[in-house]
């Protein structure tokens, strides 16, 4: 999910991605048994949110999640965690569930 730039205001935020590029954007990642239109709605509506998600939300992000899905459980739980840390790698300021 897109997150506005205004979540680099948060401490925890910056605090998680010390090696931000501005330029890149900056996502959650989190998995889901559910669409993911429907978890990004739930996130914004306060159901089971991440607070960031629910604060600083933007849209979807199909080009870095379509290709994953659907997946067996343990194997999002692993592609959760690496795709995080890919995208850390790439510059992105990434919040991981």
């Amino acid at each position: 999910m897109l997150l506005s730039l205004d979540v680099l205001d948060e401490p925890r935020f910056r605090r998680s991605n010390p090696d931000f590029c501005y330029g890149n954007p900056c996502v959650y990642v989190g998995m889901t048994g559910l669409s993911p239109d429907v978890r990004f709605d739930k996130h914004k509506a306060g159901i089971q949110a991440n607070g960031f998600v629910r604060r600083y939300g933007v849209r979807l992000l199909p080009e870095l999640y379509e290709v994953y899905n659907p997946m067996p459980y343990a194997a999002a739980c692993e592609m959760e965690v690496e795709l995080a840390i890919a995208l850390r790698e790439k510059g992105y300021g990434v919040w991981q569930a």
